[in-house]
């Protein structure tokens, strides 16, 4: 009898439909378990509600790598029974070299452009179904959520001010839309092979690499003085930080794709957070608060 853990490494490396199916089903329940505070229906819509803006993102990253003729896999879900999320994300595989920075531009982009629009409308929903709540009267369990500007601009106009003294209990579906743009922002970090590292390379070429170093380098401070939970990130992006060239870097980029490019980085400013999650504080300020 084959060892079940080798079943599943086969699977994930020939791309078995159904494993791609079994970690959609694993994920939907851990994204479930943590939607279950606010009770089965606000688990099973916080859990379709995030499925479906990270299947969009992924999606759109799919779609256009087979466009392209780029060999890429279905996307890959990663559970995680454990808060904030539920869900360490999903991801594709992609093979090969992506023949032009013209491809690159549509892979890198098509991912946050169709994980935005699926979050926009369950921000909005989800808005107008958020309660206003005194401060005091919240659970020690309750997270305090930094808002991007785009969140705070549709809250602002669909549930309007809740006040000095009373903060906003979110509905399922507009933290799933929440979720969703703190998804858009990482991956539109303009690093590496995220999509924004893909976005800068389609644009800017081998110079792309001037603004990885000082968005790393700015995202490294955030973590030392603001928010200790990007330390990590920075890391990961440390060994990531190079984008290799595509097949034919000389194509040049057309005046759409060029305006969808640095539309996507323009996004990216309406929708990261330095400080995603409270209480705000940096690497420095935990490591002086061991001493004292």
């Amino acid at each position: 009898m084959r060892n079940p853990f080798t079943i599943l490494k086969d699977a994930a490396r020939n791309g078995k439909r159904w494993f791609h199916l079994l970690l959609l089903l694993c994920t939907f329940g851990t994204a479930f378990s943590v939607g279950m505070s606010e009770g089965v229906i606000g688990g099973l819509l916080y859990a379709a509600g995030l499925l479906s803006i990270l299947l969009a993102h992924e999606m759109g990253h799919y779609l256009a790598a087979r466009r392209h003729g780029v060999p890429a896999t279905l996307p890959f879900f990663i559970p995680m029974p454990l808060p904030p999320f539920g869900t360490m994300g999903a991801v594709i595989r992609m093979k090969g070299v992506i023949p032009d920075r013209r491809a690159l531009l549509d892979i890198g982009a098509a991912g946050p452009y169709a994980g935005l629009l699926v979050s926009l409308p369950l921000i909005i929903i989800g808005a107008g179904h958020s309660l206003p709540v005194e401060t005091a009267s919240m659970g020690s369990d309750a997270i305090a959520l930094g808002e991007p500007l785009l969140f705070r601009f549709i809250v602002s106009v669909t549930a309007g001010n809740a006040g000095p003294e009373h903060d906003l209990l979110l509905h399922p579906l507009a933290y799933a839309g929440w979720v969703g743009l703190f998804v858009t922002a990482l991956n539109l970090l303009p690093v590496g092979q995220l999509d924004g590292g893909h976005i800068m390379y389609a644009l800017f070429g081998g110079k792309s690499r001037y603004a990885a170093v000082i968005y790393h380098a700015v995202l490294f401070y955030i973590a030392l003085f603001h928010f200790a939970g990007w330390l990590l990130p920075v890391i990961l992006l440390f060994i990531i930080r190079r984008h290799p060239p595509t097949g034919d870097d000389r194509i040049a980029l057309d005046p759409l794709r060029r305006a969808a490019g640095i539309g996507a980085m323009i996004i990216f400013f309406f929708v990261f957070v330095p400080v995603p999650f409270g209480p705000a504080e940096g690497l420095v300020t935990l490591l002086l608060g061991l001493f004292r």
